[in-house]
């Protein structure tokens, strides 16, 4: 019976009406405050998993996981692509050529980053053929001199499908007349649209056109791989590096955008401990619940150590009322949270035409919808955080009732 003792008496205190309602109050406050707690927590890293998983599939679609370069130019690309491809982590290779130039039309100039790709191996390492506006990537053919250009830089140098813009590329021509830029005049053939920075600064043109623009002859400048896990892009390229040998080189993507992730996952630990605070503020109401809830219980401690329950007993009645407590508030957050995670977007599309007004504009931001990924590893670290901060809370108050010393306590009664 004793043994039951601490279960049966700490779930009977949670149950009872007390007669000080002050306490229920405070109980019932913790319990609202652990419950709103845990569900916020789980909604907003749900929400900032949701924007790095937009982020990490738009950007790091169109930007390759890692790239394999030859500094004099690479001839037989082929049999190179052929031969990572066979690598158990790439799973896409194809050849590149980057020139850093000015678009010029109308009097109108933006500088941009011009990619000379093959249309029929670029689906392997990127996801801009499903990001086509207008146009297609299978128009930008040798010899055509057709160009495929970010929506923001289409609107920019206000241009569209048909018109023609000049290149200017920073490497001169020298000419019987003198020094000139090299240029070449361009069809805009297609625009895409990722929903990010590379709208603004990033175009496509033919490999073929760019090897007669940048005077390279049949070389590329090298391969660009895609991985199946890219956050293992580091070390394989280092891998095939040492494999290849001297006069290769590898630049993964961590070298470009890797402030842009590593910022990400900051905000997100710093916004989860911050949130957090609101768990152990809840969880800390308990002490004052139990602390008021032992002095209002005196008499009845008193009688339970008289008939032989030991410290150790008292202790454990009043950790499982806190315990009971915190965890109902604890599992119906989980719950909340959990369904706010999955429907948030909806929640916000209702509300959005309801008031006939856009959170998230396209022209602002990158996505124009609220996106959320529900990680249950986050919501079983939010659970175990929060128990251990209930768990916590009831010890001091579960210890003074422990050190409650009969005699003292009858001789009053």
């Amino acid at each position: 019976m004793l043994d039951r003792l601490p279960i049966m008496l700490g779930l009977r205190y949670v149950r009872a009406k007390r007669r000080n309602h002050f306490i229920s109050f405070i109980s019932l406050t913790s319990m609202l405050g652990l419950m709103l707690g845990v569900a916020v927590l789980i909604l907003v890293l749900s929400v900032m998993n949701g924007f790095d998983h937009e982020l990490r599939n738009r950007i790091l679609g169109m930007v390759p996981h890692t790239k394999i370069e030859v500094r004099e130019g690479l001839s037989d690309w082929q049999s190179l692509a052929e031969e990572l491809t066979q690598r158990e982590r790439v799973i896409g290779a194809a050849p590149y050529i980057q020139q850093q130039g000015m678009f010029s039309v109308g009097g109108r100039n933006e500088g941009a980053m011009v990619n000379g790709i093959e249309p029929e191996w670029e689906d392997r390492v990127s996801i801009i053929g499903r990001h086509m506006q207008q146009g297609s990537l299978d128009d930008l053919q040798p010899g055509e001199w057709n160009l495929v250009l970010g929506s923001m830089l289409a609107r920019s140098l206000g241009v569209s499908v048909g018109d023609r813009v000049t290149l200017l590329v920073p490497e001169a021509s020298i000419t019987p007349a003198g020094v000139f830029p090299r240029l070449k005049r361009f069809t805009v053939s297609g625009i895409f649209s990722v929903g990010a920075d590379l709208d603004a600064g990033l175009a496509y043109a033919n490999i073929e056109d760019m090897q007669t623009l940048a005077r390279l002859g049949d070389n590329v400048e090298g391969l660009r791989l895609q991985l199946d896990d890219l956050f293992a892009a580091n070390s394989e390229t280092r891998a095939i590096i040492d494999e290849l040998g001297s006069g290769y080189r590898g630049i993964d993507w961590t070298f470009s955008h890797g402030n842009l992730f590593q910022a990400i996952q900051m905000e997100k630990r710093m916004i989860g401990l911050l949130l957090t605070v609101i768990i152990a503020v809840a969880a800390f109401n308990i002490v004052s619940t139990l602390v008021m809830v032992v002095t209002d219980k005196h008499a009845d401690i008193a009688i339970l150590r008289t008939i032989g329950a030991t410290p150790r007993s008292i202790m454990g009645i009043f950790i499982v009322q806190g315990l009971t407590i915190g965890i109902i508030g604890i599992l119906i957050g989980v719950i909340l949270g959990v369904i706010l995670a999955l429907s948030i977007s909806d929640i916000i599309n209702f509300f959005e035409s309801v008031l006939g007004i856009q959170f998230l504009d396209s022209n602002v931001y990158f996505i124009s919808h609220l996106p959320s990924r529900l990680d249950w590893a986050d919501v079983g670290n939010i659970v175990g955080a929060a128990f251990v901060l209930t768990f916590l809370s009831t010890l001091y108050p579960a210890w003074r009732a422990a050190r409650i010393q009969p005699a003292e306590v009858l001789r009053y009664e």
